[in-house]
Formats: C-alpha cells, sequence, structure tokens
C-alpha cells in the first residue's frame, strides 16, 4: 500500500511538470474512485460523469499544489471530488427553489453500477468495515456529510443536535477512522 501511494505521489509530480503521460496513468488509477463517490453524492450518471471531468481538469491544473504532509494524493483528489461534488449539490438545490422544474429526462437516467477493480473493491470494503467501527453517532454525522453532502449546520438540522455535537462527533469520527485506517495499513 504504501509503495502503491509513493507511486501515485509521484504521478501527481510529474502531473504538476505537465506530463500527460502521467496524468494519464493517474486518472486510470484513481478515476473510477472519484466516480464512484460522484454516483454516491449525485446519484445522476452525466451529472457524476461532468464532476469526473473537472475534478480531474482541477488535478491538472493544481497537482504543484499537492502536498504529502497534508494527506495521502487519494485524500486529496477524492477531497476535491467531494468539494465539487456539494457545490454542484447546492447548485441543483438552489435552481430547484428558483425553477419548479417539470419532467427532467436527465434526472431519469438509471444509475449503472460502476465496474471496480480489485484494490478499489478492497479499499471500498476496508472503508466500510472501519466506518461500521465506529459509534452510530460518529458514523451518522460522517456519512451525512461525506456522501450525502450536508454541511455540519443542516446535519444538526436533521439530526436536531446542537452544532457543536456534531462538530465534536465529525472530529473524534475521523479521529478513530485514522487510527483504525493507519492500524490497517502498517
Amino acid at each position: 500500500m504504501i509503495a502503491e501511494s509513493a507511486s501515485v505521489i509521484y504521478l501527481i509530480q510529474q502531473v504538476a511538470r505537465q506530463d500527460r503521460e502521467a496524468f494519464g496513468q493517474l486518472y486510470d488509477r484513481c478515476s473510477s474512485l472519484v466516480f464512484t463517490l460522484a454516483m454516491r453524492m449525485l446519484k445522476i450518471r452525466s451529472d457524476a460523469e461532468d464532476l469526473l471531468q473537472e475534478v480531474f481538469v482541477q488535478v491538472w491544473r493544481q497537482a504543484g499544489n499537492y502536498s504529502e504532509e497534508r494527506g495521502s494524493p487519494e485524500a486529496w483528489i477524492m477531497n476535491i471530488a467531494r468539494s465539487r461534488a456539494i457545490d454542484k449539490i447546492r447548485s441543483i438545490r438552489r435552481m430547484e427553489k428558483s425553477f419548479a422544474l417539470t419532467d427532467d429526462p436527465a434526472r431519469a437516467e438509471s444509475s449503472s453500477t460502476v465496474e471496480s477493480s480489485a484494490a478499489q473493491s478492497e479499499v471500498r470494503i476496508t472503508m466500510n468495515s472501519a466506518l461500521a467501527n465506529l459509534p452510530e453517532s460518529q458514523r451518522r454525522v460522517l456519512e451525512l456529510a461525506y456522501f450525502d453532502g450536508l454541511t455540519q449546520t443542516e446535519i444538526a438540522e436533521r439530526l436536531a443536535e446542537p452544532l457543536g455535537t456534531v462538530k465534536t462527533r465529525m472530529r473524534s469520527g475521523i479521529q478513530r477512522l485514522r487510527e483504525i485506517l493507519g492500524t490497517r495499513g502498517a
């Protein structure tokens, strides 16, 4: 796992130097993870495809900003994807409030399953297992934030909990996930 992460770091460093071949390899390594997250958050295949493209355009432009000290390269890319997905969800919500939408064929698109490699399946299984080891209260706030794209304030409203409680649960849950995943990676 460490060698694999190091090679992704190398690819990002090469992308920062505008190496198109390295970009292609980075895309091949990480695109299905990004697409899976996009599908889970956006639910609509065309929106997820658009998001995938936007994320990798941003990766191409900002590869020089990646720092190993701030996390794994996959986490950096997934954070870009998550942020973009949240922006898209909020944009859709604003549009829905502004306009009364009728039958929209793009919304009716089926979300076909995405094939994933064994490594990505292992990551998903590891992450789901790690989440399952969290207390229900911590797992719920993390799922609402990362998979439903809710802000901490929106989570507090949905769960009818104080904002400070939600923030504490998120912080504790993230720390616990780091401990669990760090132990498994060793």
